[in-house]
């Protein structure tokens, strides 16, 4: 098993829940910006293309294995937006908030019933930039948009996005809650699973 791994992003909200995510796993976690990794541009048409760009990227200026997440969330009466554009919907160096409150206003004019939405998390882990087999898991999280903001934990579109089962936005969950639930942890699960029966854990 690998002792360091990259992370390929530099928004410090995923670094925060990945190393939570990572913590009991034998390997430490470093954001690419601890090696002033340029970010690369995120032009793939889906969440697979950008996570292996990024992955890739992170790989090559590092020379470690790269872990890269792209994540955003689908809205079905929205066809499916933002999508790939989650972190850019409001323009392309939006603030989480300016990205939300975008979402409110197009979703504004349908009834909360029809407000179903997804958050979809990919992530792709690349031994090497020239790994020709990165190894792709991914995981999705049912919610609702509601147009109120709720709870300060989390970021995105968090505040907003509502649990139904649990009454509560993903930004009102505590963290262990919301790392047993989210899609992001439904998708490292997995991964961790993956890297202990192809590599070996010990």
């Amino acid at each position: 098993m690998y002792s360091k791994i990259v992370l390929a992003t530099r928004n410090p909200g995923k670094v925060r829940e990945f190393q939570r995510l990572f913590s009991d796993f034998p390997v430490t976690v470093v954001p690419e910006s601890d090696f002033d990794v340029a970010s690369p541009a995120e032009n793939g048409t889906t969440f697979v293309e950008n996570a292996i760009i990024k992955a890739r990227n992170a790989a090559r200026h590092t020379g470690l294995p790269a872990l890269a997440d792209d994540s955003g969330i689908a809205v079905d009466c929205l066809d499916g937006q933002p999508g790939v554009f989650s972190s850019r919907y409001s323009g392309e160096h939006a603030s989480d908030e300016e990205n939300l409150d975008k979402l409110l206003r197009e979703v504004a004019r349908f009834p909360e019933n029809e407000r179903t939405a997804r958050y979809w998390c990919v992530l792709a882990f690349m031994r090497s930039a020239a790994d020709p087999t990165p190894l792709i898991c991914q995981a999705f999280w049912k919610g609702r948009i509601i147009t109120e903001k709720r709870g300060q934990n989390g970021f995105g579109y968090d505040p907003s996005f509502l649990i139904p089962v649990l009454g509560k936005t993903a930004a009102e969950l505590e963290p262990d809650v919301k790392n047993r639930l989210s899609h992001r942890g439904q998708a490292l699960t997995k991964l961790r699973e993956a890297l202990r029966e192809i590599y070996g854990e010990e």
